[in-house]
């Protein structure tokens, strides 16, 4: 069943899905309800002259009696462009032969990260990642969705018997790669298709996001012939982005670059690429091991997971290394205090890290549907000091624009904490946890000043303020 608001009428995904875009939109229709005999539509006021005519041809079509209901052309029109979005891409084919190869190109066409495909008791969907935030995108039938596991398995080379274990897999395209996981749930498997192989070439380290200072001093750790660089973040900050535009920055014929990656997201020409096979025995310290003995100027470490990996990271950059690397934390302190934990000692964290970056990536607002609305400080978090004064911020819509989530587009924050003698020395007295130490501003200030300008909404910088 449907409802009509003041702009839209809204449906639900299985009545989205009972008609196609192709029909919805030659037609002006949008589903009402839907019964074992009965289809009826709201269509666009001016059908009216051609009511017969449209539902004469809509009961041929989908075998059902037809009703149709007259509503305002401005809503029909948003509807259709909510719900049946016309594509410029359009690959009409059946579920049983191209399905997962539609929704592949599609997901990659629209920048989606992932593509989920979740089983539960009646039914299956389908969720793409879009800026990091996961959109539903189709219901499935359950056997069609079985079908569906059954050929990413194969496309994969993955066991199609197999259901009781997870399986890790790969399906390689000419320009990209899916890594696919499969993990037995109640009702039957889950996937999940990260969509890799993105040329790193397109990367600039001076569009990422850093401030003209912040820069500066990135550049001046990254610049070294020895130590660590670490870039802190949760999973999705941008760690591997930023990694990445660095190594592109520093690749020239004069420079050895080896790096070990759990996947290996991007490529890029004169680096050295090894993936990370757990399985048989290739972790990131058994090939950091070896890397030592390929000669190399720069070592990327996908990750610092453990003690031992940070130990061997600290021996390189010790032998006249750089090595560049990620790690959890939720911010440039943090990191440190992370490294105590897996019992570096303070010394050797001195002596060895040149610089630590902390990062978030923040969505940025739908320049095309953002609204306008007063300050309430109640919304801000308790703990959360506003350092200037603002009257007005922005709120998410959506529109066709933004596929209807309100944000178009990412941005990344960097918060700095160069390893100075002043740092030096309170990491060596383990008295780091000081945010004065911090170049500039933290996290929380940048993503303040990124909501200030109405860039981006309350909402999406709020988990960052809480961290303050």
């Amino acid at each position: 069943m449907s409802t009509t608001s003041i702009n839209h009428i809204d449906i639900s995904v299985e009545l989205q899905q009972s008609i196609n875009s192709d029909l919805a939109n030659h037609f002006k229709i949008v589903p009402k309800s839907i019964s074992d005999d009965t289809f009826s539509f709201y269509t666009d006021s001016e059908n009216e002259s051609n009511l017969k005519s449209i539902k004469d041809e809509l009961e041929l079509i989908l075998n059902k009696n037809i009703e149709l209901e007259l509503t305002s052309s401005n809503i029909i029109r948003k509807s259709l462009s909510i719900y049946y979005r016309n594509k410029q891409k359009t690959r009409s084919v059946s579920f049983s032969n191209n399905f997962l190869e539609e929704l592949i190109f599609e997901a990659k066409d629209i920048s989606a990260s992932d593509i989920h495909i979740e089983v539960y008791e009646k039914d299956a969907r389908v969720r793409l990642r879009i800026d990091g935030q996961l959109i539903e995108k189709n219901i499935i039938k359950k056997e069609n969705y079985l079908e569906l596991i059954n050929q990413i398995k194969i496309k994969s080379n993955l066991d199609i018997t197999e259901k009781r274990l997870p399986q890790d897999g790969r399906i390689e395209y000419e320009d990209f790669d899916i890594r696919v996981s499969i993990l037995p749930t109640h009702y039957g498997e889950k996937v999940v298709m990260r969509i890799l192989g993105r040329n790193a070439s397109s990367l600039d380290i001076n569009q990422l996001g850093f401030e003209d200072k912040d820069l500066q001093l990135y550049l001046e750790a990254v610049r070294k012939t020895n130590g660590i660089v670490l870039i802190s973040g949760p999973t999705g900050s941008g760690k591997t982005t930023t990694l990445y535009a660095t190594l592109k920055h520093l690749n020239d014929i004069k420079r050895n670059i080896v790096t070990v990656e759990d996947p290996i997201e991007y490529t890029l020409k004169g680096i050295n690429q090894v993936q990370l096979k757990e399985n048989i025995g290739l972790t990131f310290t058994s090939a950091l091991r070896s890397f030592l003995r390929q000669d190399p100027d720069i070592i990327m470490l996908g990750e610092i997971r453990d003690g031992q990996t940070a130990q061997m990271a600290i021996r390189a950059s010790l032998t006249g290394h750089l090595v560049l690397s990620t790690i959890h934390t939720n911010s440039s302190i943090g990191t440190i205090s992370r490294l105590m934990d897996m019992e570096v000692p303070g010394f050797l964290i001195a002596e060895t890290i040149n610089i630590s970056v902390a990062q978030r990536l923040v969505r940025l607002l739908c320049e095309n549907c953002k609204k306008e609305t007063s300050v309430d400080l109640e919304d801000f978090p308790k703990n959360f000091k506003i350092p200037q004064p603002i009257e007005k911020h922005y709120l998410p819509v959506g529109c066709e624009e933004c596929y209807h989530t309100g944000y178009k587009g990412r941005k990344a924050i960097y918060e700095i904490l160069p390893i100075t003698s002043e740092v030096a020395t309170a990491i060596k007295s383990n008295t780091i946890e000081n945010s004065d130490f911090i170049n500039g501003e933290k996290l929380s200030d940048k993503a303040f000043q990124i909501f200030a300008k109405g860039i981006t909404s309350l909402d999406e910088i709020y988990p960052i303020l809480i961290n303050s």
